[in-house]
């Protein structure tokens, strides 16, 4: 756990993590100035669909084209929350049109939209009040799977156990 909130290892298939390369993360937006001058370089095609981000434990939003891996995003590192983003102009300025933490290789719980909100608060990004779209992921004790949760069906679709209300993702955390 950081002293920011709730950290989260990248717990998807070793071989992604495997291939990140040193030095390779997704483009780090602190401030309005940084985001502009990230979007003036994306172009028309990229805009039209969600990139891939993670906000870092150090609470900056992190971007990158959305075929990325979010561990590649991250650098292979700990991320305070990870998704999908995307953005529209309206008027004078650009605004979250949709934010999700749909990360199968992080599975954050949607407890970490308050990190998401703060570094694009401080990214000077208007925002929605929430992830636009929440996935909630939880894993079985019974059948040691992965599963993503479904109107409010706590039951591993896998072996029919039933599934903890609370995140439980990664038990070293």
């Amino acid at each position: 756990m950081s002293a920011r909130g709730q950290g989260y290892r990248y717990v998807g298939p070793v071989e992604l993590k495997a291939a990140v390369q040193p030095g390779s993360r997704g483009c780090r937006i602190s401030s309005a100035a940084e985001f502009s001058d990230w979007i003036a370089g994306r172009s028309a095609a990229e805009l039209t669909e969600p990139f891939t981000f993670v906000v870092g434990t150090d609470g900056a939003l992190r971007l990158a084209p959305r075929r990325s891996e979010h561990v590649a995003c991250a650098g292979g590192a700990m991320v305070l929350s990870a998704g999908e983003i995307g953005f529209v102009r309206e008027a004078d300025r650009w605004v979250v049109s949709e934010v999700s933490n749909q990360s199968t290789g992080y599975r954050p719980d949607i407890s970490s939209w308050q990190e998401v909100a703060r570094a694009l608060d401080n990214a000077g990004l208007e925002r929605p009040s929430g992830f636009t779209h929440e996935v909630v992921f939880r894993w079985c004790a019974g059948c040691q799977e992965h599963n993503i949760v479904r109107e409010d069906d706590f039951v591993c679709v896998f072996c029919g156990s039933d599934l903890p209300e609370t995140w439980n993702v990664d038990p070293t955390v």
